[in-house]
């Protein structure tokens, strides 16, 4: 094959290439010119870094989200004398995920906006590098069935499902019989000792102030109330197909051991590492080989001591009462998961806009679990029109307490 993926390098398209999983992934990309090329970027507001990243990569593509901010990078780019197309709207976002020239696709879009592209890029083949959690909690077995439909090859790309699927077996035709079950490790974030009664005095800024990584807004805010995780059992439900009562979540305050598979033999495999995303990112690139990332290694000698601690101690049910919402969701008919990621994604900006507490987040999401009616969506649209009426129903919640 004249133009087989090891005779060139791979084009890649960085849906979200502004946030911090497509910043990090332009600067893994960097460290490997000679493997890999930007084809195509997507962003949504922050025209200046998207231009700052045009200039260094030179794509064939530059994606806004919208006209007007299309249009102003467009006359950027062209007053520069760059060669990249500059398009705009979700069907350009689309178009450059399911392109015929782009090999490798990350899909960082944050929220259920980026469930159309990656369901594009799923049918059309490609290699899916997934940082978007709600292609997965959104689309579920939809999305999986776009996958298998397509022959895309998908990798996970959150810290937590690329240590699960480093620590499986390479024969995922076998991990039934040999898995007892998955851990999955979490920080606890910047509240895992507050006394709960102070979760209704928590600021944005204290909510975004992760302690170990460095996050966007939505998804710090989801690690500070633990939705996070919440999100994260429902996806590894959908991405390893295991039961709900096979997958595990303990607190690990130092993010140093990513996650964990338990076998049946009772012996537990895990991925360690620093907590920088540019570990799993050049994975997710570079499988089933590995290559420089730009991590710093870990210093055992110098490591702190490691910690685990249930969430069942320590006032934790308390603190993070959302997490047990995956177990329910997951066990309630299909598309039940949609409706609590569109509720989150509500409450979340309802707080950081400053119109409910912290800790009403969680009534947002139980009160909208609770009013929206699943019909079992079957389709791309259904599941759009159940995002959309979640909404409705989450943003009619926010403004019941937006009073309280």
């Amino acid at each position: 094959m004249t133009d087989s993926l090891e005779a060139r390098r791979r084009r890649v398209a960085i849906l979200g290439s502004t946030g911090s999983i497509g910043v990090n992934t332009l600067d893994v990309i960097a460290l490997h010119p000679q493997r890999f090329e930007v084809f195509a970027l997507s962003a949504a507001t922050r025209l200046d870094v998207m231009l700052r990243q045009c200039v260094n990569f030179k794509p064939a593509f530059a994606v806004m989200d919208s006209e007007p901010h299309g249009r102003e990078l467009e006359q950027k780019c062209r007053s520069l004398n760059l060669q990249t197309r500059v398009l705009w709207g979700a069907s350009a976002i689309t178009m450059i995920a399911e392109h015929e020239l782009t090999d490798v696709v990350m899909a960082a879009i944050v929220g259920a906006a980026g469930l159309a592209s990656c369901v594009a890029a799923a049918r059309a083949g490609k290699r899916l590098l997934l940082a978007n959690k709600e292609a997965l909690v959104v689309g579920g077995d939809y999305f999986m069935q776009a996958v298998a439909q397509g022959g895309a090859k998908l990798l996970p790309i959150d810290s937590e499902h690329s240590a699960i699927f480093q620590s499986l077996p390479d024969d995922s035709l076998s991990w039934p019989r040999q898995v007892d079950k998955i851990i999955l490790t979490a920080s606890g974030g910047p509240f895992r000792l507050l006394d709960p009664l102070g979760l209704r005095d928590v600021t944005p800024q204290q909510a975004c102030a992760h302690p170990n990584w460095v996050m966007g807004r939505k998804i710090s805010v989801d690690s500070a109330t633990m939705m996070n995780k919440a999100l994260v059992v429902i996806e590894a439900r959908f991405l390893f197909n295991v039961m709900p009562e096979q997958i595990e979540v303990v607190i690990h305050p130092q993010s140093i051991v990513h996650s964990m598979v338990q076998y049946k033999d009772n012996s537990v495999v895990a991925q360690l590492g620093t907590p920088d995303m540019k570990v799993p990112i050049a994975y997710g690139l570079s499988w089933p080989d590995r290559m420089q990332s730009g991590a710093a290694a870990l210093d055992f000698g110098a490591m702190p001591n490691m910690t685990f601690e249930s969430l069942e101690s320590n006032r934790h049910e308390q603190r993070f009462p959302g997490l047990k919402l995956a177990w329910s969701a997951l066990k309630a008919p299909a598309g039940t998961t949609a409706v609590l990621n569109a509720a989150n994604e509500i409450g979340v900006a309802a707080f950081l806009n400053g119109q409910i507490r912290f800790d009403q987040i969680h009534a947002v999401n139980l009160e909208t679990l609770e009013s929206v009616a699943v019909q079992g969506p079957t389709s791309l649209e259904d599941l759009l029109e159940l995002d959309g009426q979640s909404r409705r129903a989450a943003s009619d919640v926010v403004r019941r307490h937006s009073n309280r």
